[in-house]
């Protein structure tokens, strides 16, 4: 049973999501603030955080960057608008999906089980590969650099471990959309740009100069080591 903490300061729309996740098979704790978010972290330990954007006091890209600096807990923000200023920002924060409000209750599910899923250990490969200073260990879901652990969320993790799968080839948006994401967002590229971004801070000397993610302009992404 899934354990799925809910941040969202609208009595309604918490309570009817509650209702709907947990008829669906969740655990639910509902709390209406960002500081009883954080308080309510240890004490539930949920196995993912659905994260209102627009909060009183501390907001949700706030929230967000705090449990970054701590956990790897998948995060699925909630934000009342698409617009890329939203978006941009909370996926930047270390979000690892995001939901336009108003959404189903069967959409939340579905995208909920969809992230839990990505962080479970690929099938069929389990040995340690080396890409010059990166390991990446598939059975036990670690990257290390030059010897050091490297903290990643689950969507950095799961990106790598796709494109380190086949170095080399070049993979569009939309190919990383549908099978790191596990949905098509009919175009929407700034899951994989924000990912991207993100996972270059932590595995590139210089994440201007990329060595291991290069951008190929027109075509998408690859993974090799220059």
């Amino acid at each position: 049973m899934p354990r799925v903490l809910l941040i969202e300061d609208d009595p309604s729309v918490r309570e009817g999501v509650e209702l709907g996740l947990r008829r669906r098979g969740h655990e639910v704790c509902g709390v209406g603030t960002g500081e009883a978010g954080l308080a309510a972290l240890g004490e539930f330990r949920p196995d993912l955080l659905l994260l209102d954007l627009m909060l009183p006091g501390m907001n949700g890209v706030q929230i967000c960057r705090r449990v970054r600096e701590a956990s790897q807990l998948p995060i699925i923000m909630l934000t009342a608008r698409g617009d890329d200023f939203d978006v941009v920002v909370g996926l930047e924060a270390g979000a690892d999906d995001y939901i336009v409000k108003p959404a189903r209750t069967d959409v939340i599910d579905a995208r909920i089980r969809a992230v839990l899923r990505r962080i479970e250990a690929p099938a069929g490969r389990t040995s340690v590969e080396v890409h010059g200073e990166l390991s990446v260990d598939r059975a036990g879901l670690t990257v290390s650099k030059g010897g050091q652990r490297l903290t990643l969320a689950p969507s950095e993790l799961r990106l790598l471990l796709y494109m380190t799968a086949a170095p080399e080839q070049v993979f569009s948006r939309q190919q990383l959309l549908e099978h790191v994401w596990e949905h098509s967002y009919h175009g929407d590229a700034r899951l994989v740009d924000a990912c991207v971004r993100r996972l270059r801070n932590k595995i590139e000397d210089v994440p201007g100069s990329p060595r291991y993610i290069q951008t190929l302009r027109g075509f998408g992404y690859r993974f090799g080591p220059l």
